[in-house]
């Protein structure tokens, strides 16, 4: 039952990297761009699979490689819905609330919301309490860092301003994918065991 668990996580990396590596090929076609948002919408996801630059691609794909290892608990399908949810909510925020962002590629905001939305989820369980919690506080010290010092390290690293404001909507949006789906949960009567 491991080895197929762990074969299916290597399929489903494997799956994440070719599109992401597919779609940088062409990237200006799939970056998130404001003034064209609502009528090429597939830039509404397709802009957080592209990048900058393959040194960007390379340091994204290298943190969302290790999130099925470090939350075993987590199936793919959280992992696939939460690629398919956070992208498009991130938009949208980008689109209403921060009309100034023309442009933006990169998985990293989405990241830090499947990061934040899977700790979260991960404080319902006993065993994984203590590792889930020390998640949540690098996120947020990290967050505090951005927003404080800067990241000018990573931005000459990656060719490319930091949006930070990204980080953020992903977290933000993580911990309400998070309570959705403990309250999705709590009704069905699964509610996670303590």
């Amino acid at each position: 039952m491991k080895d197929h668990y762990l074969i299916r996580k290597i399929v489903f990396l494997a799956a994440v990297f070719s599109i992401c590596a597919c779609l940088q090929v062409y990237k200006e076609s799939f970056f998130y761009l404001h003034p064209v948002l609502f009528a090429e919408p597939w830039r509404l996801w397709t802009g957080h699979w592209v990048h900058v630059g393959w040194i960007h691609y390379f340091l994204n794909m290298l943190a969302f490689m290790c999130l099925p290892f470090i939350f075993p608990r987590a199936s793919i399908w959280h992992f696939t819905a939460l690629l398919l949810v956070l992208p498009p909510l991130i938009s949208l925020s980008f689109y209403y609330f921060l009309p100034d962002i023309e442009a933006y590629a990169g998985l990293s905001g989405v990241l830090h919301g499947i990061y934040t939305a899977v700790a979260c989820v991960h404080l319902m369980y006993k065993r994984e309490r203590n590792f889930a919690a020390l998640v949540l506080f690098l996120i947020l010290s990290k967050l505090i860092w951005e927003n404080t010092v800067g990241s000018m390290g990573t931005a000459q690293l990656i060719g490319s301003p930091v949006l930070v404001e990204a980080h953020l909507l992903g977290v933000i949006w993580g911990i309400g994918a998070a309570g959705l789906y403990l309250l999705i949960d709590y009704c069905a009567g699964h509610y996670v065991q303590q």
